[in-house]
């Protein structure tokens, strides 16, 4: 699949590997299990975590120097785990490599992924960027502080730069 990556589709250079398959030498993202069991340490290539909904970003703190990027997953697109999980990773944790938020992304979310610290989002082929931007730029305020300093000002804050 696809990446959107500030406003525009690239291509994804990352594998994702199977509990039992061989890890290739190229950027590969396992699963928290294969991570935690096998001995790594020698591998000159990028790793990625495959971050289960269900897991606190706690559950994963002492692996995050080892780590290139993080995928959250959004198995409906009602369930916010992964906003919470983006965001606890960022402040909490202070992981600066790629989040990218895969499964039922929706648009109108994008927004909101990328100040929670979402770096990426895994788009369906053949998705439009024009569509995802449009969704992007529709609504203009939030009622949570960005976690970068080009995102919009939450609410409160407009508000007490206008007093």
């Amino acid at each position: 699949m696809p990446l959107l990556e500030n406003g525009r589709l690239v291509a994804d250079e990352w594998v994702r590997v199977a509990d039992d398959a061989p890890v290739p030498d190229q950027p590969a993202i396992l699963s928290l299990a294969r991570l935690r069991s096998e001995d790594l340490a020698g591998r000159n290539a990028k790793l990625g975590l495959a971050l289960d909904p269900a897991t606190q970003p706690e559950e994963i703190a002492a692996l995050l120097p080892r780590l290139s990027l993080i995928t959250v997953t959004l198995p409906k697109s009602k369930d916010g785990r992964a906003f919470t999980q983006a965001r606890a990773l960022r402040e909490h944790h202070g992981f600066t490599g790629e989040i990218r938020a895969t499964g039922h992304v929706l648009p109108d979310q994008w927004r909101m992924l990328l100040r929670c610290g979402v770096s990426t989002v895994e788009v369906p082929e053949g998705a439009d960027p024009a569509q995802w931007e449009r969704s992007r730029r529709l609504v203009d305020i939030a009622y949570q502080p960005a976690l970068g300093a080009a995102a919009p000002l939450g609410l409160l804050r407009r508000r007490l730069e206008t007093v």
